[in-house]
């Protein structure tokens, strides 16, 4: 059982970096950042259209593994509609999940395939790099956002 749930959480992590989704800038955008990982190679910008407190649309570009990408495009999926402080709050998850492989009860969705990082604690910066980025854009900062 646990082999499968492996398996589908690596199919998951494959699909969303071999096709990324909302993958391109967004002409609406009036909040961006960017997020580097210099060890790795990861780079990322983040788009965001904010009307108010909620993220209307969202898209990114980029370069880097698998992780750092899939990661990227399953956050675009997961914060579109929501607010900046449900952003937030979804952050600290991810976080968490990332970081202890623990998901306090909460029903994550796709965004679970990330349970597994904390295992592999390089990758743990793969993982994060586009939520620090996301939530760089949410704040309206312009500084570049690195996981070093």
């Amino acid at each position: 059982m646990l082999d499968e749930l492996n398996d589908l959480y690596q199919q998951v992590i494959l699909d969303h970096s071999r096709s990324p989704r909302n993958f391109r800038p967004l002409a609406s955008a009036n909040r961006t950042a960017q997020g580097q990982n210099p060890l790795c190679g990861d780079n990322v910008t983040l788009y965001l259209e904010m009307a108010g407190d909620v993220i209307k649309d969202i898209s990114f570009q980029g370069s880097g593994c698998a992780i750092s990408k899939a990661s990227a495009s399953i956050l675009t999926e997961a914060l579109k509609g929501r607010t900046r402080a449900e952003a937030k709050a979804l952050f600290a998850r991810i976080h968490e999940l990332v970081t202890t492989g623990e998901t306090a009860g909460a029903d994550l969705g796709k965004l679970a395939v990330f349970a597994g990082v904390h295992k592999f604690p390089a990758r743990v910066k793969c993982a994060i790099l586009p939520w620090h980025a996301a939530m760089a854009a949410v704040e309206g900062k312009d500084q570049p956002v690195s996981t070093e």
